[in-house]
């Protein structure tokens, strides 16, 4: 599988937010979000293939016991599944991180946490982009089939990137839709931004909203922390 980059750092967002981690990121995506923060795995994938015994050696040579599979879209790679199993035998936390367009194939659970982050009407690229992406990105993003599945295989939580009204009340509708198979207590609303100068003021308006209607806020820590800098 492609492989973008491995490093250790703090997860910065959801349930395990400042939990020493180690970053297992794929490269190539099935989405084009007009605001993506990785183009390095998506517009521009870039990366080195690596097989799953060279992943592993990477991993245990870094501290963490808890390791994140990221993207990209780390689900479309068929070797995740046996990088999964192979992680949690070795004894470590697996969280993988997934837009929910993609079912994995395998028996039985693969993640210890799914994180889920449904994209939004509004992360669809322009009309005008190359590749015909805006209606590539818009027939891909919502996969609702998916996300029951991914939500009914373990523990989960969903994590839905909100910037304006209209994006709040899509994923007030959306999470509705998606009905019992969502733990409510595992719902995060988080804030789009780049900048920590963005995340600070999209954060005062999310954070008012969260509180209105009873759902978590996932502050972004990372870009507090980091600023957004590649390996962080």
């Amino acid at each position: 599988m492609k492989i973008s980059e491995v490093y250790a750092s703090l997860q910065g967002e959801g349930l395990l937010a400042g939990t020493p981690s180690t970053f297992i990121r794929t490269s190539g995506c099935n989405l084009r979000c007009v605001w993506c923060d990785t183009p390095f795995t998506s517009w521009k994938p870039e990366g080195r293939e690596m097989a799953v015994a060279g992943v592993l050696a990477v991993v245990e040579s870094l501290a963490p016991r808890h390791v994140v599979l990221t993207g990209g879209e780390p689900l479309l790679h068929d070797d995740v599944v046996p990088l999964a199993v192979a992680l949690r035998r070795g004894g470590f936390h697996v969280t993988v991180e997934t837009a929910g367009t993609v079912l994995p194939e395998a028996d039985g659970p693969l993640f210890d946490l799914v994180s889920i982050s449904p994209k939004l009407a509004s992360s669809a690229p322009p009309a005008d982009t190359p590749g015909n992406w805006a209606a590539r990105h818009e027939a891909a993003r919502r996969r609702d089939d998916v996300l029951r599945s991914l939500a009914a295989s373990g523990p989960h939580q969903f994590k839905v990137v909100v910037e304006t009204a209209a994006d709040l009340d899509e994923a007030v509708a959306w999470i509705e839709d998606l009905g019992e198979c969502v733990d409510r207590r595992r719902v995060f609303f988080m804030p789009q931004a780049r900048t920590p100068e963005e995340l600070a003021a999209r954060t005062a308006w999310l954070e008012r909203e969260c509180h209105r209607l009873g759902v978590r806020l996932a502050p972004r820590h990372h870009i507090t922390w980091y600023g957004g800098r590649r390996g962080t």
